[in-house]
């Protein structure tokens, strides 16, 4: 698996065949310099863990432009259909889905989502979610979405187990990074964890040393990549 940041919850993610973006946020996110395209070129799947849009992001566009599958919580996968997105892959939580190259499931995040307005009618974008993904001969991913601690973690990783993990870290409206560390220590057995959601605008705390800081001593190891970086997991 390559995994690369691009700034805010944005991912490109690399397995086998399958090239997926993870809450593309692309246009307007500060944090990502240079031509965007080199990350939309060859994308066969995009995941969204919620309607806000700071995470669906350049989806309709992407989708449109080279037909990826979008894979959204069913309400919003109802609105991007209605906004011109032909694969729309509709899910819930604790729904899974085979993908061929790998499998995606739902998960539970403590957040909001949103609702649009479309000629006087409010559309709601559906419920906020972490998103599991796992591939043969590939260690699990969970993408926590934005989210608070919660207790049920514990049940995401006893039914997953997964060994990356990806958790926001920007505070005000996720954890921030003393509760990040604490949900990492106390309820997963990550051997990778990587920190996201901080530092892409003002109101977001700008680094993550709180969150390295509440990981000392813990067994899974800190990778706090730079914007563009791509990791090989």
């Amino acid at each position: 698996m390559k995994l690369t940041w691009l700034g805010h919850a944005a991912f490109h993610v690399a397995i086998g065949d399958a090239v997926i973006l993870i809450d593309p946020f692309l246009t307007g996110n500060p944090t990502l310099t240079g031509d965007a395209s080199k990350w939309t070129e060859g994308v066969t799947h995009i995941l969204l863990s919620h309607g806000h849009g700071d995470h669906v992001g350049d989806t309709v566009a992407i989708a449109k432009a080279n037909g990826a599958a979008v894979v959204a919580d069913a309400d919003l996968a109802t609105y991007l259909a209605h906004k011109g997105v032909a694969n729309v892959q509709p899910m819930n939580s604790g729904g899974t889905l085979d993908l061929g190259a790998f499998r995606v499931s739902m998960t539970v995040a403590h957040h909001s989502s949103g609702s649009v307005d479309e000629n006087g009618i409010a559309i709601s974008l559906g419920q906020a979610h972490g998103l599991v993904v796992r591939a043969p001969g590939e260690k699990t991913l969970y993408f926590a979405g934005d989210t608070d601690i919660f207790s049920d973690m514990a049940l995401i990783d006893e039914i997953y187990e997964p060994k990356i993990g990806i958790l926001p870290i920007g505070d005000r409206f996720t954890m921030g990074g003393e509760l990040a560390a604490l949900a990492a220590r106390r309820f997963f057995h990550f051997e990778t964890v990587i920190p996201c959601h901080y530092g892409t605008f003002g109101l977001l705390d700008q680094t993550p040393d709180k969150f390295i800081a509440g990981m000392q001593g813990a067994d899974a190891k800190v990778v706090v990549p730079a914007v563009g970086e791509t990791l090989t997991l």
